[in-house]
């Protein structure tokens, strides 16, 4: 019995070996065996469906690397992104591994990938402004048009990704994700229509920004989530997601769906009865040494929803509400002498359609008590800017130093003493006059500031305010600034200030010291100015604004003086920021005189002197005239840089697109005259020497006269009227009269006359222009050729046409050689410019014993609808007539005397006559919408025979 069973377990022994060594020798010889196969295999996957560039170093087949599984690892693997990123990487990893089916590997017609191990990876997901992403990488045919004749196909099942970093950076949404130390696992039948995918996620360092604000940095996360995917809709419903952010546990619910022209979404983010000292963990790195000295205690609620559709074509936005609870708060670090206690917080906000104007605010209770020193505010709010509703209550009497140093923030220390009582109830409507029913008092005494951005604080600040509106009305509201003072950087600045009757506003301003602007910026952040720069004042303002109104100068009392050097300002109407390097401007009453005054813009230098008038009437009120006259000169201007532009990426991602994105803007809000002498110009593609004239700018238009200038070698007058409507269009009227110019380089450097007369591309020599033109400029600032009207003469001094194709045809068919390349000598032209169409009045000009007679019309794009008669020597009394149809690519000439095809009335090849007016509108008329897109060519009478 013994024996027997020693025996059977000796059998089942040797079978387990066998199986053992059998197993071990397929899991070692079946990848061996299968390597090339297999690897073939997912090579003609890739190349089959991904749109990216893939490449790798070395590849490997092993049951090891990941067991059980079969696993095909490809070491030093690069992916590249669809267009418009198709250079560059969207996955390199230092090895990617895919899960092989063995069945399918070794007996199928099919390789079927069930999983895919990434291994320190750096994936890279980019979105461009226009909703174009990189990631889209998988032919959407291949998906449909998948058969049993492919080599290998994706049944993905579960995806690992191991210590890796990613970057999500979706420009169209605003939104970027920085996420280091990247670990992640998903299950779930990725390529079906509908499947959960439920994963799980550790991040060491995350970090998220949204419209360049951070949100979150280098936050450590984990995640557990349950996700509803569709792939064929696009939408994505985040059903179970517990979120652990440092120590702050979130629940994320919601949905996600791509839209034709957008996104509709519903998140859902809240955390319920959290420690509070768990919500500090959440915020910036630098405050966790911070955390680890202070002692926290009280509970948190806080609750986000983003809801709604965002479709930028439509200024849809969705609606982001935040509402924030904390009880019984408690927070002393180990240095403070006193806690900050009973800190009782409910904060409600919603923000409708991401607009701020319809910004709603609930803050019913905020407080806290530092050894008996107290803070308590209550505001509610609708609105903003223009129109607001408001309920605020506000007191406290601080001592800033307790709070700084009950808080112990690293690098940021305050100091002061700070009194407020502040009660605020009404509406506030500007073009009502209405004011809330207000009075306040805030004051600080002896304040201080300092933080890490700047080694000096701000010290010695005294401000005391007074707010009051008893009756709700802005006749009867007052502001008092009195005094206004600190020290910074061993420089004073003091400051008075009153306010009455915001009806009519009776003001009295002292201001003496000097603000060093860049320092000061540094103190409160890191980024700072790129510009060391000041403003050093001493002035007095005092009067009332209905006397600026009505010009009784006498009873104002404006005097002082400003000095600016190196300081940038921005404008809605410029492209750039304008930086003043120097500039000194002088008080009088309700003038502002310039004087000392450089600055630059872009590549343009400027220096002007001059002066404003209405200059406090213009500050004080809406839909004031703000009046001045300058000279200008300047070294070099260049027009281009104030074009408003827009820069995208390119195709292939190597370099940036900059393009035009509308027109110049001219301010409606001055009249002022400027005397201008620039030595270099630029605009376009045109260089123009010493212009001078006499700008205005008024109404919203600019207007040069008396101008001249230098262009391509000759010196010329001009006069020119500019006037924008919206950001996309404007109109223009141009005159010009230039003697004596070079009609090649006319040809070669303005493409306007390139366009229009495009006959020079064939001349050469010497000739005249004195021409009118106004028309419609697009939003890429370039002319919109059904929309000119012109008229004026080309005088021919001297001209040759060499290569001009439609004599050359015409001296082949008459057989008169003489009449090619023509020298042309003191003729002068005229033409008129409307409706797509240049019309050519009757000329005459002689050529080597020939008398040619010249008219007709041609279009802006071409095409031909001339008259020409050739007079044969030695009196040109016997002529030949001729008719040029067709195009001045492909001219279709017609000539002999009184021929059928010569008697009718013909039009240009492909063009519709249509009713037009007789005459556009003006400039600051004409709506592009209504201008003609092209016109008939009027019919040209039959060719007479007999000489002139």
């Amino acid at each position: 019995m013994i024996n027997s069973k020693k025996s059977l377990f000796t059998k089942i022994l040797k079978i387990t070996g066998i199986t053992f060594v059998i197993s071990l020798l397929v899991l070692i010889l079946l990848p061996i065996i299968f390597a090339d196969t297999i690897t073939e295999k997912v090579k003609v996957l890739a190349n089959k469906n991904l749109e990216g560039e893939l490449n790798f170093n070395d590849s490997e087949l092993s049951f090891f690397k990941h067991f059980p599984s079969l696993t095909l690892t490809l070491h030093e693997f690069n992916l590249n992104g669809s267009k418009p990123f198709k250079n560059k990487s969207l996955i390199s990893a230092k090895e990617i591994g895919f899960g092989i089916d063995v069945w399918s590997a070794v007996f199928g017609n099919q390789t079927q990938i069930e999983e895919i191990f990434l291994e320190n990876a750096k994936i890279n997901v980019q979105v461009n402004r226009k909703g174009e992403a990189n990631y889209n990488i998988y032919k959407s045919n291949s998906k449909e048009n998948n058969t049993s004749s492919e080599s290998a196909s994706l049944a993905l099942e579960n995806i690992q990704i191991n210590n890796s970093e990613l970057v999500y950076n979706d420009k169209s949404t605003k939104i970027n994700i920085e996420a280091k130390g990247f670990n992640y696992k998903g299950k779930g039948d990725l390529l079906k229509a509908n499947f959960n995918l439920k994963t799980s996620a550790r991040i060491d360092s995350l970090s998220f920004v949204y419209d360049q604000k951070e949100y979150l940095k280098n936050k450590k996360v984990k995640a557990n989530l349950i996700t509803k995917i569709n792939t064929n809709s696009l939408s994505f419903v985040f059903e179970k997601n517990d979120l652990v952010i440092n120590k702050l546990p979130v629940e994320f619910t919601g949905f996600f769906d791509f839209l034709k022209n957008g996104y509709q979404m519903d998140f859902k983010l809240k955390t319920e009865n959290s420690d509070l000292e768990d919500l500090f963990t959440a915020l910036p790195a630098e405050y966790v040494s911070w955390m680890n000295e202070t002692k926290m205690k009280g509970t948190t609620s806080a609750f986000l929803t983003l809801k709604g559709k965002y479709i930028a074509s439509e200024k849809l936005s969705p609606e982001l509400n935040f509402n924030i609870k904390v009880r019984d708060g408690y927070v002393k670090h180990s240095k403070a002498p006193y806690p900050v206690e009973d800190i009782f917080l409910n904060l409600d906000t919603k923000l409708p359609n991401l607009d701020i104007n319809q910004l709603k605010i609930r803050l019913d209770s905020l407080y806290f008590d530092i050894n008996k020193n107290k803070l308590s505010a209550i505001l509610i709010s609708d609105g903003f800017g223009k129109k607001i509703t408001i309920d605020s209550k506000i007191k406290s009497k601080l001592d800033l130093s307790f709070v700084s140093n009950a808080l112990q923030i690293p690098n940021f220390k305050l100091a002061g003493n700070l009194d407020a009582d502040i009660i605020s109830k009404g509406n506030y409507n500007k073009e009502d006059k209405k004011f809330p029913v207000t009075k306040g008092n805030f004051e600080l005494k002896n304040g201080l500031i300092q933080t890490a951005y700047y080694p000096k604080p701000i010290q010695n600040i005294n401000l005391k305010a007074n707010l009051n509106s008893p009756t709700g009305n802005f006749k009867d509201a007052s502001f008092i600034l009195s005094p206004v003072n600190f020290t910074f950087e061993g420089e004073s600045f003091n400051m008075k200030a009153l306010f009455k009757n915001f009806d009519d506003v009776n003001y009295d301003i002292k201001a003496k010291g000097t603000l060093n602007v860049a320092r000061i910026y540094k103190v409160f952040s890191q980024k700072g100015l790129d510009v060391d720069g000041y403003i050093k004042a001493d002035v007095s303002l005092a009067g009332k604004q209905s006397d600026a109104t009505n010009g009784n100068l006498n009873s104002l009392k404006n005097s002082g003086t400003l000095e600016v050097k190196n300081i940038k300002t921005t404008s809605n109407y410029l492209a750039k920021p304008f930086l003043i390097e120097n500039g000194l401007f002088t008080f009088n009453q309700d003038k502002m005189n310039f004087s000392n005054f450089n600055g630059k813009y872009g590549s343009s230098d400027i220096a002007m002197s001059g002066n404003l008038e209405n200059v406090i009437n213009f500050v004080l009120s809406e839909n004031q005239i703000l009046k001045g006259n300058f000279n200008l000169t300047s070294n070099f201007l260049n027009v281009n840089e104030f074009i408003p532009t827009i820069t995208e990426e390119t195709d292939d991602e190597k370099t940036a697109k900059t393009e035009i994105s509308g027109v110049i803007e001219i301010p409606t809000n001055l009249d002022v005259t400027i005397q201008t002498n620039a030595l270099k110009t630029k605009y376009n593609d045109i260089t123009i020497d010493n212009l001078r004239g006499n700008l205005l700018i008024q109404n919203g238009s600019l207007k040069l006269t008396n101008g001249n200038l230098g262009i391509i070698g000759a010196t010329a007058k001009m006069e020119a009227f500019y006037k924008n409507e919206g950001t996309q269009k404007a109109y223009f009227d141009y005159k010009i009269n230039a003697s004596e110019f070079d009609i090649k380089r006319a040809y070669n450097e303005i493409k306007m006359f390139r366009e229009i007369v495009t006959a020079a591309e064939s001349a050469e020599g010497i000739v005249g222009l004195n021409y009118s033109i106004k028309g419609v400029l697009n939003n890429q600032m370039e002319p919109v050729m059904p929309s000119l009207e012109g008229s004026g003469t080309l005088s021919v001094k001297k001209v040759k046409m060499k290569g001009f194709k439609l004599l050359n045809i015409v001296s082949s068919k008459t057989e008169n050689p003489d009449i090619k390349d023509p020298d042309v000598t003191k003729v002068d032209i005229k033409t008129t410019i409307k409706n797509n169409i240049v019309t050519i009045d009757r000329f005459k000009f002689k050529v080597a014993g020939f008398r040619l007679r010249f008219e007709g019309q041609t279009s802006l794009d071409g095409k031909l609808n001339l008259k020409m008669r050739i007079g044969l020597p030695p009196l040109g009394i016997i002529g030949i007539p001729i008719k040029v149809l067709g195009t001045q690519e492909n001219p279709d000439i017609k000539l002999g005397r009184k021929s059928e095809d010569l008697e009718e009335t013909e039009y240009v090849d492909g063009v519709t006559p249509i009713n037009t007016p007789a005459n556009l509108p003006g400039p600051a008329t004409v709506p592009i919408d209504s201008i003609p897109k092209t016109e008939s060519l009027a019919p040209i009478e039959k060719p007479v025979e007999k000489s002139e």
